[in-house]
């Protein structure tokens, strides 16, 4: 791309504010003894930390009507998919790039964030980044989860950022509007939270503005007609006939 065409492209970019999507990883209603949708506490204390830009919006599993019987989007013709299914496509398109909110699962993940992420192509979620927040009620945090979890957000395309932020005791910690609890030094929370995020702002940042000068989807395509397209090339050149 010519200089002056290049530098007029990222100038439109930058006019056009950034948004982050902040995935909730629980369908839970309650965590006995604690509060009710502890997680959700989490994730509205990374919504609330890009108040200006980026901006972030909460997806929260219990929005989403989907179907007993797992199809993902990428299944259905254009016309056919969910309008749930297809509006979330639409964001996680739109994005540049997400928060990752889970709790920790016989040291995994959680399956609802797992789920709802299954119904979505590596295709709309590459070549952007993403941050691992976990939690948990107890004294870990959630942060054996963060280990899988790098595994299968890379798979997905949104390479995880270094830093992650992990919560443990998160009912002593955060109150039910996200907000820190008296009781705990919130610079020093507010820091902690902002070594991942800036982390993430600055490499989402990077790969908006770096794509529009080579557009990686022209460069390496993506494998949207069937599994056979992940196969290693064949050993033999009499059997490509």
């Amino acid at each position: 791309m010519h200089s002056s065409n290049f530098l007029k492209v990222i100038k439109d970019v930058i006019g056009i504010p950034m948004k982050f999507l902040v995935f909730l990883g629980t369908v839970r209603d309650s965590t006995p003894p604690n509060p009710p949708r502890l997680g959700l506490r989490v994730a509205k204390a990374c919504v609330s930390y890009y108040k200006e830009e980026p901006s972030a919006e909460l997806i929260d599993p219990l929005d989403f009507d989907i179907e007993p019987i797992f199809k993902p989007y990428f299944s259905y013709s254009r016309t056919k998919a969910p309008s749930c299914l297809q509006s979330l496509a639409e964001k996680i398109k739109a994005a540049d790039g997400y928060v990752m909110v889970s709790p920790e699962y016989n040291h995994f993940m959680s399956p609802a964030l797992s789920h709802l992420l299954n119904h979505f192509g590596s295709s709309i979620f590459s070549y952007k980044p993403s941050a691992i927040v976990t939690y948990s009620a107890g004294q870990w945090g959630g942060a054996r989860a963060a280990v899988g979890m790098r595994t299968f957000l890379s798979e997905l395309g949104c390479l995880p950022v270094s830093a992650m932020i992990h919560i443990p005791k998160a009912h002593e910690v955060l109150a039910d509007d996200g907000s820190f609890l008296e009781n705990v030094d919130s610079e020093e929370w507010a820091n902690y939270f902002g070594r991942t995020f800036t982390q993430l702002k600055w490499w989402a940042s990077a790969a908006r503005n770096h794509k529009h000068e080579s557009d990686p989807h022209t460069l390496i395509r993506s494998f949207k007609r069937d599994p056979s397209q992940r196969n290693t090339p064949s050993n033999h050149l009499d059997e490509k006939t």
